[in-house]
């Protein structure tokens, strides 16, 4: 036994040696805990939001709002409507229509959500329109951006954010490197599964809210059929997955669970008489 016991002695030791803990620098050491601890904290609600509303600068610097005041507050009451019924119904929810021909719709973080004059000159009634801003919430909810920004290169950034350090001295320029680093998002486009876990919870979304469920698989069927050469669904094809593969997955979803759910009627006519003059 006693040998056992020194021999395990002598192998701790020679372990310790061959560590050379002597020559670690402990409080190097310490700060990149801190830095890895502040890198998985929680970016709470208002920084979210103040976040979100520079990204949302950003693209409205690309592409303004249309000057059509009437739609702009349709899609807002349409889209405030879906969004009451998730669980994130007190953000400051903001939606507008881009002065843009490109077919396409974005969101940034803390419930603002975009679509393109061009996307919805390709809808046909309501229940299109709420699939595509609840497939936009849901990334909101989901809080997609936030994780692909701490995913990549900027996650020392949003530590920064989740440390109050956006109100600090030169807290500006980083917030302006986060809203840069959100902004690129919208080039390259998410992963692939938040895309897909976006359809399934907008199609749930918009039937939660009295739509027709399947106003998104309408919407992505119409653009299935637009010429894959059209230069104004570029950005799309480039940053989403193909309109095969998301219907296919959406489909065991859509029956039998969702079948009957008709919504609500007369959708067409209200619709039409807004976007009319919007197009």
């Amino acid at each position: 036994m006693r040998a056992i016991i020194l021999l395990c002695a002598m192998t701790l030791a020679a372990s310790a040696h061959a560590l050379d803990f002597g020559s670690i620098d402990w409080d190097k050491a310490a700060k990149m805990v801190q830095q890895v601890k502040k890198a998985n904290t929680e970016v709470s609600e208002p920084q979210e939001i103040e976040l979100g509303s520079g990204i949302a600068g950003s693209l409205l610097g690309a592409a303004p709002l249309l000057d059509n005041p009437a739609l702009q507050r349709y899609v807002n009451r349409v889209g405030r409507w879906i969004a009451l019924q998730s669980e994130r119904p007190d953000l400051p929810w903001h939606f507008g229509v881009l002065d843009d021909e490109d077919i396409n719709a974005f969101a940034a973080p803390g419930g603002y959500v975009f679509i393109t004059k061009g996307l919805l000159a390709r809808m046909n009634n309501e229940a299109e329109l709420a699939g595509v801003l609840a497939h936009e919430i849901s990334h909101v909810l989901r809080k997609h951006h936030l994780q692909a920004i701490r995913k990549g290169a900027r996650s020392e950034l949003l530590a920064g954010l989740a440390d109050d350090v956006i109100k600090s001295r030169g807290g500006d320029e980083r917030l302006g490197k986060l809203v840069s680093a959100g902004t690129e998002l919208y080039a390259r486009g998410l992963d692939k599964e938040d895309e897909f876990e976006s359809d399934r919870m907008g199609v749930v979304l918009a039937a939660r809210a009295g739509y027709d469920p399947y106003g998104l698989p309408a919407v992505l069927q119409t653009l299935q059929s637009v010429n894959p050469t059209d230069s104004n669904l570029a950005l799309m094809f480039k940053t989403h997955p193909g309109f095969d593969k998301r219907l296919e997955l959406l489909g065991p979803l859509m029956s039998p669970a969702l079948d009957g759910l008709e919504g609500q009627p007369d959708l067409g006519r209200r619709f039409a008489a807004v976007i009319g003059g919007g197009k």
